[in-house]
């Protein structure tokens, strides 16, 4: 089963939609999940969330995914989840412009979740700001408007992306399935 965990985006229901097509799910809020939740989980995604990391404090939300620093269990974070994993690990934020529309993305770095994927991809985007690469964590793809649109820890299975897949037609979906596939191949179930 993979855990859902919705920081507040309208978006959540595709994640959901197109993750239950390959493995069973659960969804809980954000701020509901206890570490409990973990329990008999193989995977977990954070979802995107109506909030400007540069501009409200983080520290709640920080506090509330402290568990993923000690994880072995495969995490994909997605635009605000994307943030607060890099936020966890010492990546720092800053504004951009608008980036409200399909963006070009080229993976340059090997990642499990590129698989099946060509170099070049088109996600939807939907946000104006971005994160440093954190300590720890590679960058393996990038875009036009946007440095850091996915980056992966060196030796766990913890990924963010700046974009969203849930809303990016055929290749989001085979990103989320690529991430089932990690989870699957993990053998840390809690």
């Amino acid at each position: 089963m993979i855990l859902i965990i919705d920081c507040g985006s309208n978006k959540t229901k595709y994640i959901d939609q197109i993750v239950y097509e390959f493995m069973d799910t659960k969804l809980i809020s954000l701020m509901d999940f206890q570490d409990a939740d973990l329990d008999g989980i193989k995977g977990v995604i954070l979802s995107g969330a109506p909030l400007l990391v540069t501009e409200i404090d983080t520290t709640p939300y920080q506090d509330k995914m402290k568990w993923i620093l000690n994880t072995e269990l495969p995490v994909l974070g997605i635009c605000f989840g994307h943030q607060l994993i890099g936020l966890l690990h010492g990546a720092f934020p800053n504004r951009m412009r608008d980036d409200r529309d399909w963006q070009v993305i080229e993976s340059i770095e090997d990642s499990p979740l590129f698989n099946r994927l060509p170099n070049q991809f088109r996600m939807m985007e939907d946000h104006c700001e971005a994160i440093s690469i954190p300590p720890g964590f590679k960058l393996t793809a990038s875009s036009d408007a946007c440095v850091n649109e996915a980056m992966q820890h060196n030796d766990k299975p913890l990924y963010g992306v700046q974009f969203h897949p849930e809303v990016s037609g055929n290749h989001g979906a085979v990103l989320l399935e690529n991430f089932v596939k990690v989870c699957e191949r993990n053998t840390s179930v809690l």
